[in-house]
């Protein structure tokens, strides 16, 4: 198990910034989502076709999450983040120059593919600079940073495009990640770390024929369809169901997010509270994920909110859930398969959170157009139930 060198305070640091990273990687993600609205009007998209630009990103998203969880783990963090950060942010400034269907869909499927790498970068330095029982709260401090970009994307990106056009909003947010590759070269030089074991040929075959993984594979596919209802069409719900602009829309867009975090908080702190009592790692992450899951139910009542208001509180529960669940669920790969492999063991997730975007985003485009939220919500309310039947069997309760 690798530690780092420096004190505990200089580890934590170095994480949050580490987190900066995460923030950029879903303002960039979410101002797609911010100004969508506008998008649609001007290249006349159907919700069909915003949909298929979704996945788009999302199966290069999976396509290449796997390579670069490898990537990380064998040239090493520090690298690897600065080259996808970079990819990422070129990709983003590009999308502010398209001039239709397909240049969204060619950039969303760069971003996609850049952007694979910033979660299993994530859970290498977790891995790193945080103590084993910590770990979920490692995750929930990324989660922060999850919630800071996507909260920000709604008043920022509106503010941009309300002033100066859509396009600036896409240009802005690329350029605040470049910005952060040095910030990250010089926080990284504040707390070293000892070095890796590189990983063996063969350890990813190993990983792969461990029937745990593809629990942990299905399990957080299923978990994460109430994340990508809600970080994707959020703005779109507000102005659509619930009649409002998309400035007014911005007013309630961001509380969801920062519900997030909490709940990414909530989540890390409960079953870290139950590893300081004795319970072991991996079926503490369960209970959370559990106790999760029974919030999650209440998405299903979203469409009968009686305000915009009250239904933005029911997203904010939803994605409070969804986070606490995630964090967990991510920090699992790390307890059972350790350090050498731990970019790669947490790709996979990240694809299959990608596969399974892909596989819903046109399918909700479709559904909205047709039958509205209420069935999509109903789905989101239960998949996390269903994941958590996935995990149990691979998890030892005591």
């Amino acid at each position: 198990m690798t530690r780092a060198t420096g004190d505990a305070g200089s580890r934590w640091l170095v994480l949050s910034i580490f987190a900066l990273s995460t923030a950029v990687n879903y303002l960039d993600r979410q101002t797609l989502a911010t100004v969508a609205p506008l998008l649609q009007a001007e290249f006349r998209l159907s919700n069909e076709q915003y949909g298929l630009i979704l996945s788009a990103f999302s199966i290069t998203y999976a396509a290449s999450a796997m390579f670069a969880g490898m990537l990380i783990d064998r040239v090493g963090l520090d690298r690897a983040i600065g080259w996808a950060v970079g990819l990422w942010s070129c990709a983003g400034i590009a999308t502010g120059f398209t001039s239709g269907l397909g240049g969204l869909v060619g950039c969303r499927a760069a971003l996609g593919t850049a952007e694979a790498a910033g979660i299993p970068a994530a859970g290498k330095a977790i891995h790193q600079y945080v103590k084993p029982a910590e770990r979920a709260l490692g995750n929930a401090i990324n989660q922060t940073g999850v919630s800071v970009g996507a909260a920000l994307a709604a008043p920022l990106a509106t503010w941009l495009a309300v002033r100066r056009g859509w396009r600036s909003a896409f240009v802005a947010t690329g350029v605040l990640g470049l910005m952060w590759i040095p910030a990250w070269r010089w926080a990284a030089s504040r707390a070293p770390v000892a070095p890796l074991p590189k990983p063996g040929a063969g350890d990813a075959a190993e990983i792969l024929r461990d029937r745990r993984l593809w629990r942990f594979v299905a399990a957080n596919a299923l978990s994460m369809v109430g994340y990508s209802l809600w970080t994707n069409w959020t703005t779109k719900y507000l102005v659509s169901a619930r009649h409002l602009t998309l400035v007014q829309a911005a007013w309630y867009a961001w509380i969801p997010p920062v519900a997030a975090a909490i709940g990414g908080f909530a989540g890390g702190s409960l079953s870290w509270k139950w590893i300081a009592q004795g319970v072991p790692a991996p079926a503490a992450r369960f209970r959370a994920c559990l106790a999760a899951s029974a919030v999650s139910l209440a998405t299903a009542a979203i469409p009968a909110a009686p305000s915009a208001a009250w239904a933005t509180a029911g997203i904010s529960l939803s994605l409070f859930a969804v986070a606490a669940f995630s964090v967990n669920m991510y920090t699992l790969p790390l307890d059972v398969f350790g350090g050498a492999r731990a970019a790669f063991a947490v790709s996979m997730l990240v694809a299959s959170y990608g596969v399974a975007q892909a596989a819903v985003s046109w399918g909700f485009g479709r559904i909205v157009d047709l039958h509205g939220y209420a069935p999509l919500t109903l789905v989101a309310a239960l998949t996390p139930l269903a994941a958590c039947a996935v995990l149990r069997p691979s998890v030892k309760l005591s």
